[in-house]
């Protein structure tokens, strides 16, 4: 059953993981950074995986935990954030580099967003996923129309940023 439970994980996981790569591009800013936390999301991810209900797609599921992993670590920046080792766990992800060709064009973009608050950040992110209002909102923990305002004021910041 453990076997199953987890070849079904590390199968979602591998389809979606681009999901993690984007969070993590624009929650850091080197490589070495974007690996480590990928790895506790993942890591993150299988800790929560037990809990998962089915009661939201497992994308979203797998926004909110990520994004939630995400935001604690570098809201914590200054403080020891303690991480558990890969090491402990006998799966390993098949660590696939994130392919950034296709969005080199989008590399102003992701400086931008770097510079928004956290949650302006998940914003964008789920927004450039094309999620529905609904959809972000039930990621965020917040309401629907919570979600459309504030992402009307993100998007405004955004412009500001890059100067449109």
């Amino acid at each position: 059953m453990e076997k199953d439970l987890e070849k079904d994980f590390l199968d979602k996981i591998e389809k979606n993981q681009n999901i993690i790569h984007k969070i993590c591009r624009a929650y850091t800013s080197d490589e070495d950074s974007h690996k480590d936390l990928f790895q506790e999301i993942t890591i993150q991810l299988w800790q929560a995986y037990g809990s998962f209900r089915g009661e939201a797609k497992f994308t979203t599921w797998m926004y909110r935990v990520s994004l939630n992993t995400a935001i604690s670590i570098y809201r914590k920046k200054n403080r020891q954030v303690n991480t558990a080792s890969i090491d402990e766990y006998n799966f390993q992800v098949a660590y696939k580099p994130y392919d950034s060709t296709e969005e080199e064009q989008l590399q102003m973009i992701y400086k931008a967003i770097q510079q928004l608050s956290d949650i302006d950040k998940a914003l964008i992110l789920l927004f450039l996923e094309d999620k529905s209002f609904k959809e972000i909102g039930e990621t965020l923990g917040i309401s629907y129309v919570n979600a459309r305002v504030k992402m009307m004021r993100a998007k405004e910041k955004l412009k500001k940023i890059i100067g449109v």
